[in-house]
């Protein structure tokens, strides 16, 4: 039987060993790769054609949306389903701009995993009801766009981390990049979307259901 060849991309080996548990008891599904950055994922992009590719948005360095449009750049038919740790209001609809398929946080039962990952691969659009109603009310006038819309792709991931209480130094271990790096964006945002400091940007993140929240 045929069955559809899926690249895994996660840093943690561990959510990796997971998936491939769910997909091993499956008649139509395979993992027969596997990345655990940005550099591995694209090395195996290049290396063949993949049915599926399951992405997790936050891995160290490059940015995960920067990662999407890279693979779409190199496999522009390849389905791309995001899982992630984040809410759908921080990035799903980010993702789905950037090329993404579908998107599915990481706290979803294994058969809505499976049901998202043969979605897409099959060519269709996974996102929930919440998602698609996210991106239509970006389709309206450009007058009621929200000064988060505003950041950048990185700013915006610098944002979410920044408003659950991460420091600079730890942003930048997770994201690999320099303390100074971090910094700069944190300006940059604070700049773009009229704040004064950080406490002021967790109360937006608060207000606008962007932070993420301790069951």
């Amino acid at each position: 039987m045929y069955k559809i060849q899926v690249l895994l991309a996660d840093d943690h080996a561990i959510i990796r060993d997971g998936l491939k548990q769910i997909l091993s008891d499956t008649d139509d599904l395979l993992v027969s790769g596997e990345a655990a950055n940005g550099i591995e994922l694209m090395h195996l992009v290049r290396e063949k054609q993949w049915g599926v590719l399951v992405l997790d948005i936050s891995m160290p360095g490059r940015s995960g949306l920067d990662l999407i449009r890279m693979v779409k750049d190199e496999q522009p038919t390849l389905p791309i389903l995001v899982l992630s740790m984040h809410h759908e209001e921080q990035y799903a609809v980010r993702a789905i701009h950037a090329g993404a398929s579908g998107y599915l946080t990481k706290e979803s039962d294994s058969e809505l995993l499976l049901a998202a990952i043969r979605r897409v691969a099959g060519g269709g659009l996974y996102i929930s009801e919440k998602v698609a109603g996210l991106m239509a009310r970006g389709a309206r006038p450009v007058v009621e766009t929200l000064p988060h819309d505003l950041l950048s792709d990185r700013e915006y991931q610098v944002f979410n981390m920044l408003a659950t209480g991460m420091g600079l130094t730890e942003i930048g271990q997770v994201l690999s990049l320099s303390v100074k790096t971090i910094s700069t964006h944190k300006t940059h945002i604070l700049e773009k979307m009229d704040l004064a400091n950080t406490g002021e940007l967790i109360r937006y993140a608060i207000s606008h259901g962007l932070a993420e929240q301790d069951e």
